[in-house]
């Protein structure tokens, strides 16, 4: 994060390399750019074109696609749960008053269901994310760190000061 200074010393800058990147891959069909080449006169890549190109690689798509996977219809279905009970609850109230098991009624159980459903959904997805996405992201992440520290390596070893 930058500030600036002058005419505009209020404003702040936010220097985030995934900011400026095209949204690729929203659609499960789209076709992510060619990746991004190192500039032509031989310096290393700068740390937004490394983010950049870590990005457009197959492997972030598919773990973006993965989360994608699960998240839309995991918060489709809780969401149409939520507003069943919603609607049930204001149109049919003789139906939600209706007795269970002694003072327990449908309204009850069905809230306490809001609940138990909030608990399995999240259990699900740290499952979901600790088998199918954890370690493909860690992946990456070394990637992305080896290559910022290699080429923190050439320009400390060309003698060039930061």
């Amino acid at each position: 994060m930058d500030k600036h200074e002058g005419r505009e010393a209020g404003t702040v800058r936010f220097d985030d390399p995934w900011y400026d990147a095209l949204a690729v891959g929203w659609g499960e069909g789209a076709e992510a750019p060619p990746p991004h080449r190192t500039p032509a006169d031989g310096s290393a890549p700068s740390a937004s074109d490394i983010y950049l190109e870590v990005q457009r690689s197959a492997a972030f798509q598919e773990v973006r696609g993965r989360y994608r996977r699960f998240v839309v219809p995991a918060t489709a279905g809780f969401l149409v749960w939520y507003v069943a009970y919603v609607i049930a609850a204001t149109a049919a109230p003789g139906l939600m008053a209706r007795p269970v098991a002694g003072s327990f009624n449908v309204a009850l159980l069905a809230g306490l269901g809001q609940f138990l459903s909030t608990f399995l959904l999240t259990w699900a997805y740290s499952r979901h994310a600790r088998l199918r996405r954890d370690s493909a992201a860690l992946d990456l992440r070394w990637t992305v760190f080896e290559r910022e520290r290699g080429q923190e390596r050439n320009r400390t070893g060309r003698g060039e000061d930061r």
